[in-house]
């Protein structure tokens, strides 16, 4: 997890709403980074101790749906600095609403995620009990 960086008295308003919209996308690759760490190992335990076709499926595929969100993420926060430029409510109202879409799908990618983590661990389980 990223720090917060401060605000200062002097920053606009807009500034300081694009310094916390990019903290936020900074914590979101960071989680999604872990993920993919997290996915290797639950691959590897699916191949040796599970080995359950479907779950190895669900998991390639969650793998790949978590490389395409942090793809996505990383040029996401490449364009975040634009909404400084907006000189109407319109725009500013299109980068808020962007972001909250961006928001959204990263907190369904890590509900799936924690969903996928739960079949996983139950599976452990079962075959530890065996």
């Amino acid at each position: 997890m990223i720090a917060s960086k401060h605000f200062y008295p002097h920053e606009s308003d807009k500034r300081i709403m694009m310094k916390k919209d990019r903290l936020e996308i900074n914590n979101w690759t960071d989680e999604l980074e872990f993920l993919n760490k997290e996915l290797d190992f639950y691959l590897d335990i699916e191949d040796i101790m599970i080995r359950n076709s479907k779950l190895y499926q669900e998991l390639h595929g969650t793998r790949r749906e978590n490389a395409l969100m942090l793809a996505s993420l990383y040029r996401y926060d490449n364009s975040v600095g634009k909404a400084i430029e907006c000189d109407t409510v319109e725009c500013d109202a299109y980068y808020l609403n962007h972001h909250e879409k961006k928001r959204d799908t990263y907190l369904s990618h890590i509900t799936n995620y924690r969903n996928l983590k739960l079949k996983i661990l139950s599976q452990i389980l079962l075959n530890a009990k065996s």
